[in-house]
């Protein structure tokens, strides 16, 4: 996933995807002589390079490459699990704009109202392998719960539920962490881990069993675990220790 790539590549093709500007932006910068490789100023914009070996300055500032971004985002309730929307706001809308031109995308979706882990990336090879139904990458959520929710529902869950269209989940993993007794009646708060992904699944499987979903976030996908850290609304770049998990992950499934 973290591959190298090609070996080398033209200068402003690479200067472009690190957000430094159109091709014809980067022309000029050479005109100015402000582009340096390796020391040496640089006349040709489509001079070939390696992304990695060689010591490429734009303006004095030295430019490390990168061909993939991963981003570990802990999205808030309020907006979607898309690129772009003409009246919702994204989660794309959340990113500088350092990230954004790498053009990232989110590897599949939490609901508008759902908040937690989520993985933004431009690599395609990785977000395949992670949302292939074949591979039931587990994902781990924590819910709010209107209702009882006790043994029984436990067995169900670990049978599988049959939701409103008929379909039957995979058995999945029911743990109820705690219970409270409020005006409306009791409140389970729960951890579950599902191996699919289907369509406001969480919230159908506990309406399959006659209780409501009040509150719902995802705290773990695959060996990802969301950062405790980590602020809602805010994200930062995956660590080398995540990404090899991932990249573990993905071999040993």
């Amino acid at each position: 996933m973290k591959g190298q790539g090609k070996q080398t590549q033209r200068l402003d093709k690479l200067l472009t995807h690190m957000g430094y500007g159109s091709r014809s932006d980067i022309k000029r910068h050479v005109k100015q002589g402000s582009v340096t490789v390796n020391g040496t100023v640089v006349k040709d914009s489509g001079m070939q390079v390696h992304p990695y070996r060689d010591r490429i300055e734009v303006d004095g500032e030295n430019v490390s490459y990168k061909e993939f971004i991963y981003l570990m985002l802990h999205k808030p309730p309020g907006v979607i699990s898309a690129t772009e929307d003409l009246r919702e706001r994204t989660v794309i809308d959340l990113l500088d704009e350092e990230y954004r031109h790498f053009e990232p995308f989110p590897v599949g979706r939490l609901d508008k109202d759902t908040e937690g882990l989520l993985l933004l990336t431009n690599d395609g090879k990785l977000a395949h392998e992670l949302l292939s139904p074949r591979r039931h990458v587990p994902k781990t959520y924590e819910a709010r719960v209107a209702g009882d929710v006790g043994m029984e529902d436990a067995a169900r869950f670990a049978e599988g539920v049959e939701l409103d269209d008929g379909y039957v989940t995979l058995p999945a993993q029911l743990t109820l962490l705690s219970k409270e007794q409020t005006e409306d009646g009791p409140l389970s708060y729960i951890s579950l881990v599902i191996h699919e992904g289907k369509f406001h699944q969480v919230k159908r499987m506990f309406e399959a069993v006659g209780k409501k979903v009040l509150y719902l976030k995802r705290t773990e996908m695959g060996p990802l675990r969301l950062d405790p850290e980590l602020p809602l609304g805010a994200y930062r770049e995956l660590n080398e220790e995540e990404l090899a998990m991932l990249n573990r992950g993905m071999q040993e499934q």
